[in-house]
């Protein structure tokens, strides 16, 4: 499987709780953190829940 990089680059404050724990299950707790992940379907699912916080980085 291919990887990813994935980049928080809005703050998580005023979100829903389930985004937040979105964010959480990511590896993402602040803003501008950077975590690698394998780009299998649920991974992608859950980028495509938060995608107005995050940044795909190929």
């Amino acid at each position: 499987m291919a990887t990813i990089k994935i980049q928080q680059v809005k703050s998580r404050i005023r979100c829903p709780r389930v985004q937040k724990a979105t964010l959480d299950a990511l590896g993402l707790k602040k803003t501008n953190a950077v975590v690698e992940h394998e780009a299998t379907p649920s991974i992608l699912g859950m980028v495509a829940k938060v995608k107005h916080l995050v940044k795909v980085i190929e």
